[in-house]
């Protein structure tokens, strides 16, 4: 009983750990003294790609760059600007890629349909591959008289004499 309270609270202590690690991101002196334009600027982090680790938003990520771009939309935020006017900042320097979730426009068609394209061509290399796969026939093994013709052939004796 005592050994399972121990393995309990020490799952806990994990999860919480574990749970808390992508809000130490966040460095305390980069934080506004405003409860409701951080939570604005986090809810815009949560929109931004970070550039090096690529995956992850602004707000997760340990990168300086990050960090950067944390500092500029507080910024932002503090400066007046909406929202919008916060994360189009940010994309008029960067472009859309700094956005986790791109808008669907001629500059993102690629990015929004190149998965599919790439499906539908592994799809059709696999469809012709196994078409012509089933196409090929197979070959009847050789007669005892075409191996010995094969054998006289190419001069191979020993092929001539088993069959004899």
């Amino acid at each position: 009983m005592r050994t399972t309270s121990i393995l309990a609270g020490l799952a806990l202590i994990v999860a919480i750990l574990s749970a808390a690690g992508f809000a130490w991101a966040i460095r305390p002196d980069e934080m506004l003294s405003n409860p409701k334009l951080e939570a604005r600027a986090r809810a815009i982090g949560k929109e931004l790609r970070c550039l090096v680790c690529q995956n992850e938003s602004i707000d997760d990520s340990d990168a300086d760059l990050a960090h950067d771009l944390r500092v500029l939309v507080r910024q932002r935020v503090a400066a007046g600007d909406t929202d919008e006017q916060a994360k189009q900042y940010i994309v008029a320097r960067y472009g859309n890629y700094v956005l986790l979730k791109p808008p669907f426009d001629a500059e993102t068609y690629l990015l929004w349909f190149g998965p599919l394209v790439l499906l539908l061509c592994a799809g059709g290399v696999a469809t012709i591959y196994y078409r012509r796969a089933a196409s090929i026939v197979e070959t009847a093994p050789l007669s005892a008289e075409e191996t010995r013709r094969l054998a006289a052939l190419i001069g191979d004796t020993e092929a001539e004499n088993k069959e004899a």
